[in-house]
C-alpha cells in the first residue's frame, strides 16, 4: 500500500501548499463579483465588435472561475441578447484569466506561466473572434439560440443564475464595507468553493497518482524531449487532448500541468493544456445540450484550433524574449508539511475564511447552496428564502437574480 499512501501524501502536501492562495484568490474574486452589477453585462455584449469583446473579457475576468458555471452563464448571456462570440469570449476569460488561476500558477510553476496565461488568453480570444467572423454562419447561430431557449439543464445552472452583486447608490468601497456587502462576499466566496472543490480535489488526486506512479521516462518519451524542435510542435497539439481525456478543469488542472511540465511537455503545450478546460468531455456534452450537435462540434473545433495556435504564439514570443524557464522544477513532489512561511500564511488566511463561512451560514446562505446545481430557473426559491431570512433579522441581502429574459434577438 506504500504506492497509495505516497500518492495521497503528494496530493495532501500540494493542497497545503496552495491553500492560502486559493483562499486569497476566491476572496478577491468574491469582492469583485459583489460590486459588479450583472444586469449591465448583457446590454454591452450584443455584437462581436472589439468594444463588446473587450467588455466580455473584462466581465469574464471578474466572474466565476468554475468552468461549468461559466459555461452556464455564457448561455444565459446568449439567451438575454449577447452575441455568441461575446458569450464565448466571456467564457474563456472567466476560466483562464481570473486572479486565482494566476496565483496558483505562480505558486506551483513560476511567474512565467502566470504571464503566459494572461498573454495567451487575449491571443486566443482574438483568434477565436477571427475564426467566428470567417466561419460562423447566421443559420448555425439561430439554430443554437433555438436550442438554448429550451433551457436544457447542464451543470451548475443554479450557481450561474445567481446574481448576488450589491446594488444601490454609493462608491465601490461603501458598498463593499456595508453589511450587505459582507454578506454578498461571504455568499459568493462559499459558493465559489462549492462549485469548484470537486475539480480541485480531482486534479490534486490525479496529480499525486501521476507523480507517484508514472516514471519520468514515459513522459519524456511521450513529449519527445529528445527532439527539441518536434517537442515544441507536438506540445500544443497534444496538450489539449490530454486535458480533454483527464476530465479535470478550472484551477484543478494546474497541479496536473505541473506534472506535465516536469515530465517534458513544451512551454506552449502547458499553456494549451490549461486553456483546454473548456473542451473536456463533460463540457462538450453540455455544449451539445445547450446549443445542439452542430454548434457543439463547431465550438470544439474552433476552441481546439485557437488553443493550439495560442500555445505556439506564446512559445515563440517567450522564447524570443528569453522568458521560458530553463529548469523544470514545478512544485509537485514534496510529500511533507513543515513549519515554514506557507504554514503561517495558511493559518492567517484560514481566519478570514472562517469569518466568511460563519457569515454565510448566519445570513441565509444554506438554501441557496442547496440549489446551486439545479436548473437555471430554480434559484428563485432560494432567493425567496434568503430574502425572508434577512427580513426576519433586519438585514439587507444581495439582490435576487433577475428572471431569465427569453425574448428572441432580431
Amino acid at each position: 500500500m506504500d504506492w497509495l499512501w505516497r500518492a495521497l501524501a503528494i496530493a495532501g502536501s500540494m493542497t497545503w501548499e496552495i491553500l492560502w492562495a486559493l483562499i486569497l484568490g476566491f476572496t478577491l474574486s468574491a469582492i469583485v463579483q459583489a460590486v459588479v452589477r450583472r444586469e449591465a453585462i448583457s446590454r454591452t455584449l450584443g455584437d462581436d465588435s472589439p468594444r463588446a469583446l473587450a467588455a466580455a473579457t473584462g466581465f469574464g475576468m471578474a466572474s466565476s472561475s468554475c468552468s461549468y458555471a461559466s459555461v452556464a452563464l455564457a448561455r444565459s448571456l446568449f439567451r438575454k441578447g449577447a452575441s455568441f462570440t461575446a458569450a464565448m469570449t466571456f467564457e474563456i476569460a472567466s476560466t483562464n484569466l481570473v486572479v486565482e488561476l494566476g496565483i496558483i500558477l505562480a505558486l506551483l510553476m513560476g511567474w512565467q506561466f502566470t504571464l503566459a496565461e494572461f498573454v495567451g488568453g487575449p491571443i486566443m480570444i482574438v483568434l477565436l473572434a477571427v475564426l467566428f467572423r470567417v466561419f460562423l454562419r447566421r443559420r448555425l447561430v439561430d439554430d443554437a439560440l433555438r436550442q438554448a431557449e429550451r433551457g436544457v439543464a447542464g451543470s451548475m445552472e443554479g450557481h450561474a443564475a445567481m446574481d448576488m452583486s450589491v446594488t444601490g447608490p454609493g462608491s465601490f468601497w461603501r458598498r463593499l464595507t456595508s453589511a450587505k456587502g459582507l454578506t454578498s462576499v461571504s455568499h459568493i466566496f462559499v459558493m465559489e468553493w462549492a462549485a469548484i472543490w470537486r475539480d480541485i480535489v480531482a486534479g490534486l488526486l490525479i496529480t499525486g497518482a501521476l507523480a507517484a506512479w508514472v516514471p519520468a521516462g514515459f513522459w519524456q518519451s511521450f513529449f519527445l524531449t529528445d527532439h527539441p524542435l518536434w517537442a515544441r510542435i507536438w506540445g500544443p497539439l497534444v496538450g489539449p487532448i490530454v486535458a480533454v481525456v483527464s476530465f479535470v478543469c478550472s484551477i484543478g488542472n494546474v497541479p496536473l500541468a505541473a506534472v506535465l511540465w516536469n515530465g517534458g511537455i513544451s512551454f506552449g503545450g502547458v499553456v494549451a493544456f490549461i486553456f483546454a478546460d473548456l473542451i473536456i468531455l463533460p463540457i462538450l456534452n453540455i455544449y451539445r445540450k445547450y446549443y445542439g450537435v452542430k454548434m457543439a462540434a463547431f465550438v470544439a473545433g474552433t476552441f481546439y484550433a485557437t488553443m493550439v495556435l495560442a500555445g505556439y504564439a506564446v512559445e515563440l514570443l517567450f522564447t524570443l524574449l528569453g522568458l521560458v524557464p530553463a529548469h523544470r522544477n514545478a512544485s509537485v513532489v514534496e510529500a511533507h508539511i513543515s513549519w515554514n512561511y506557507t504554514t503561517w500564511l495558511n493559518i492567517a488566511f484560514l481566519v478570514p475564511a472562517a469569518v466568511l463561512l460563519i457569515r454565510f451560514f448566519t445570513t441565509g446562505g444554506l438554501p441557496m447552496l442547496k440549489t446551486m446545481g439545479g436548473g437555471p430557473d430554480d434559484t428563485q426559491h432560494a432567493h425567496d428564502a434568503h430574502d425572508a431570512h434577512h427580513g426576519d433579522h433586519g438585514h439587507d441581502g444581495p439582490a435576487p437574480a433577475a428572471p431569465e429574459d427569453r425574448h428572441r434577438r432580431p
